[in-house]
């Protein structure tokens, strides 16, 4: 079948992509799905800074790409082997594809999956295989499995997330990765108790998501980042306490001075190396600093060594919110359901695939949250 798809054919192209134009808009072959695959109608899918990342050469992968990978669906054919999805069913991605059966997967470590991220570097779904064709027979690479700039897609059964079929597909993409990731570093990752304190570095999807799980968590105080005012507005619509204009003041001191002394948990959620510095000064001794954005791999960032020992320091990474897919995106949906996190507030902007270029540059100047793609 026929699909309309942007492909990203090249890394590094400079902004404004409004005038480079990285991702283009093309009508390519997209085969049916094969064993433990499924075929997807996208519904909606959400403009992210990993995807940005790619655009930018910062995160590299494979070339050529569909790109994309927090989306949401409806299951239009389903491969071989699988017995507990239908057509008709609702989906949600997930950007990992969890294989179950590998130390990690067993351990209840699944955003680790040792196959799921084999598959993920190599640009192909669980089994190897590539589904995007171009009119010379040659294959496109698949983005995290996902490939959710897409008006169809086929991803791995591993992949998917079945859903409520009540729940809006729009906000539905937004539990791919944004709510995942932010709400899971903080209840997965910081297992953060009530009556702590939490402060946000950087608001964006992510961010923002984390300040939500703060809230569900009942932290106290939850200090909100950042150097965009609409963004820290919205911060305190969705649980902050207080916000930090990190253009206009020390965010460090500030912090400090809120907490008196460091916060017990701190998130890094912008991808920044110098910011995941300010993120572990203005953490508490015996305190946990977390990152959850992802910097380019080339960077590197210095701490004081004997803090770690002497103060009784913790640094964790959080990738995919420490979740489990299939355990944690029906718990979060149920909870945003009972009005417990606000997640239709990311949502800031609805737009056209053919618009994406646009809305990458939107993103990359702080000017969104989260775009989302609707078809």
């Amino acid at each position: 079948m026929r699909t309309k798809a942007a492909v990203l054919y090249e890394m590094g192209r400079n902004a404004p992509y409004s005038e480079t134009r990285p991702l283009v808009i093309d009508d390519i072959e997209l085969e049916a799905p094969g064993s433990r695959e499924v075929l997807v109608e996208v519904a909606a899918a959400g403009l992210c800074h990993s995807d940005l990342s790619v655009i930018d050469g910062s995160r590299p992968r494979v070339m050529p790409m569909v790109l994309g990978h927090e989306a949401s669906g409806i299951v239009r054919e389903v491969g071989a082997d699988i017995n507990d999805l239908a057509v008709g069913d609702h989906v949600v991605f997930s950007f990992v594809p969890v294989c179950s059966g590998c130390e990690y997967c067993l351990a209840g470590r699944a955003a680790l999956c040792e196959k799921g991220a084999k598959a993920n570097v190599a640009g192909t779904l669980l089994s190897g295989e590539r589904r995007f064709i171009d009119q010379n027979g040659d294959r496109f690479n698949h983005h995290l499995g996902v490939s959710g700039f897409s008006q169809f897609t086929v991803a791995s059964r591993e992949s998917l997330v079945k859903i409520d079929n009540t729940l809006s597909l729009q906000t539905a993409a937004l539990f791919g990765c944004a709510v995942l990731t932010g709400v899971g570093a903080v209840l997965n990752t910081a297992v953060v108790k009530a009556g702590s304190s939490v402060a946000v570095f950087g608001l964006g999807g992510v961010g923002l998501s984390s300040i939500m799980g703060a809230k569900y968590a009942k932290a106290f105080p939850i200090i909100a980042v950042d150097r965009v005012k609409e963004k820290l507005d919205l911060a305190l619509k969705m649980g902050a306490t207080h916000t930090i204009d990190a253009s206009a003041t020390d965010a460090v001191e500030a912090v400090r001075e809120i907490t008196s002394g460091g916060a017990d948990h701190v998130f890094e959620s912008v991808g920044n190396e110098q910011v995941l510095i300010q993120a572990y000064n203005a953490t508490r001794r015996g305190g946990m600093t977390v990152t959850i954005g992802l910097p380019h791999p080339e960077r590197m960032f210095s701490i004081p060594a004997f803090s770690i020992t002497a103060e009784e320091r913790t640094i964790k990474g959080s990738y995919m919110g420490s979740c489990i897919p299939s355990r944690d995106i029906p718990k979060y949906i149920e909870l945003y359901q009972n009005g417990e996190l606000p997640v239709d507030a990311l949502g800031t902007h609805s737009i056209t695939l053919d618009q994406i270029n646009e809305g990458f540059d939107r993103l990359a100047q702080g000017k969104a949250v989260r775009q989302i793609v609707t078809f």
